[in-house]
């Protein structure tokens, strides 16, 4: 029984000052907008940030699978400078492919993930 008198002592020791003051925000996250942050959910952002990564990543892919092509039509009927070509456009269709299939497994995560952790 002292125990826990003692306990909510110092409960409402510690509370007093945010009812005091009438701050809703105990446990300090709206220190974030006051210094310029945005109050986006970290769940959102870090979608967000995967998500231009991989945008990132299918251009530099796109631009190898041109150069793949590039390679290719210049190659002037010489056989190794266009088997050189095929196995550069196919590296970038697989890695297109992993690119796209990274994509929506992502979203598909972050989708599950922010729906079942908010509240309806």
């Amino acid at each position: 029984m002292k125990k826990q008198i003692l306990s909510l002592g110092i409960l409402t020791a510690l509370l007093t000052p945010f009812v005091a003051f009438g701050q809703t925000d105990m446990f300090g996250t709206g220190y974030g907008t006051a210094i310029g942050l945005g109050t986006q959910d970290v769940r959102e952002t870090i979608s967000k940030i995967i998500n231009v990564v991989l945008g990132i990543l299918g251009i530099v892919v796109t631009l190898i699978i041109i150069a793949g092509g590039f390679r290719w039509m210049t190659a002037g009927g010489n056989e190794e400078s266009v088997a050189q070509a095929k196995k550069i456009i196919s590296s970038g269709v697989i890695g297109l492919l992993i690119i796209i299939v990274a994509y929506a497994l992502s979203n598909w995560i972050f989708s599950v993930i922010i729906g079942a952790t908010t509240t309806p």
